[in-house]
This record gives structure tokens, sequence and C-alpha cells, in this order.
């Protein structure tokens, strides 16, 4: 997978290096065993900079995967 995609708060963030299903899953042990948790992200085009968002109960957060074929 190249990156996933995040949309989070209305802005665009995206996470490289990481397959969609550990994603998923970091993201529902946050949510399970402490009602949530940080989710460290990439924000910025060119030189991505890291960011750090704050995943919680009713939160609306959608995955976008990307696969390196795709353009």
């Amino acid at each position: 997978m190249k990156r996933i995609d995040l949309v989070y708060g209305g802005r665009d963030y995206s996470v490289s290096g990481r397959e969609l299903a550990d994603l998923q899953q970091e993201i529902e042990s946050a949510l399970t065993s402490s009602g949530g948790g940080w989710l460290r992200v990439n924000v910025g085009e060119g030189a991505p900079r890291t960011t750090y968002l704050l995943v919680s109960p009713g939160v609306p957060l959608s995955l976008i995967p990307i696969d390196s074929g795709a353009a």
C-alpha cells in the first residue's frame, strides 16, 4: 500500500508505511481500551509534517487506502 489518506475535521491527512488493517486495529484499540487516543499522521504536501490527531468516540474519521498502482 502506498499510503492511507485520512479525513478528520474536514482536513486531509495521510499515513505511509502502514497497512490498513493495522491502522484500523490501532484506532479500535485506542477507542476500546481508553475511550480515545492519539494517532500519528502526516499533514502537508511535499515535505509532510508529523501531526497527532485525538481519536475519540463520536469524532468522524475516514480512512482512504491508496494502492501503489493508483494514479
